[in-house]
């Protein structure tokens, strides 16, 4: 009898998996089987990443997907993709593709026709909006504007107009010069911020920017990383 070979093929998958923005509780049954089965994770931090999958006792293949280096791993990503792999994306914590370098990774899957499967979950901006009462109208998502001081205060100065809820992403070290803008363009706007939102130094603070810049600057360091919301008019 002839020898029989099948060959089983494997659809190429990009998973997008949203991770802990903080509790590692927070993530989802599901997740946690999509990463226990796929061929490869791209994340932001492989020392992050390891926290979570050793707290679950996962085994995984990691590869380090930022910022610095998204050009030149992107195509390698592609290519285990073309081979039959399947790849999970995540960021060091929330939902990637959101603010963060997996859209160029989802972009250019997408222009190649393979398959992606958003995993959803943690969201820092689903999280500040949540604990706001104040999220019944039209919110843009602005996540981090820009760093230099100039064109940071011109696109503040451009969504306010729009008088609409704002939702904004910064750093602890940018925090203040944010809050100092936004007193200056709209004293009046009401705001939320949400500090390390899910840790266990959890704080919210709620205000017109002039109290929020007031209490932080009172503070000996300033840590954790901010979620704003500027709430509508």
């Amino acid at each position: 009898m002839a020898n029989l070979l099948f060959f089983v093929y494997i659809e190429p998958m990009l998973y997008i998996v949203a991770t802990p923005i903080g509790n590692l509780e927070d993530i989802s049954g599901r997740a946690l089987r999509v990463l226990g089965e796929v061929d490869l994770i791209a994340c932001e931090d492989t020392r992050q990443s390891l926290k979570l999958l050793n707290h679950y006792g996962l085994k995984a293949s990691l590869i380090p997907f930022h910022s610095h280096n998204m050009k030149k791993t992107a195509p390698r990503l592609l290519e285990q993709l073309r081979q039959g792999k399947r790849i999970a994306l995540i960021t060091d914590g929330g939902t990637p593709g959101v603010s963060d370098p997996g859209s160029y990774l989802v972009a250019l899957a997408r222009e190649q026709d393979v398959k992606i499967v958003p995993v959803p979950g943690p969201s820092a901006l689903s999280a500040i909006l949540s604990v706001s009462g104040e999220a019944t109208g039209k919110i843009t998502f602005a996540g981090f504007l820009s760093p230099k001081g100039g064109r940071r205060r011109g696109q503040l100065k451009a969504l306010l107009e729009r008088g609409e809820g704002i939702v904004l992403f910064e750093s602890p070290h940018r925090i203040l010069k944010l809050l100092q803008d936004l007193h200056s363009l709209a004293p009046k706007r009401k705001c939320l911020i949400g500090r390390e939102m899910t840790k266990i130094h959890e704080e919210f603070l709620q205000g017109k920017p002039k109290k929020l810049l007031t209490e932080l600057e009172g503070r000996t360091k300033i840590r954790g990383e901010f979620c704003l919301f500027v709430m509508g008019e």
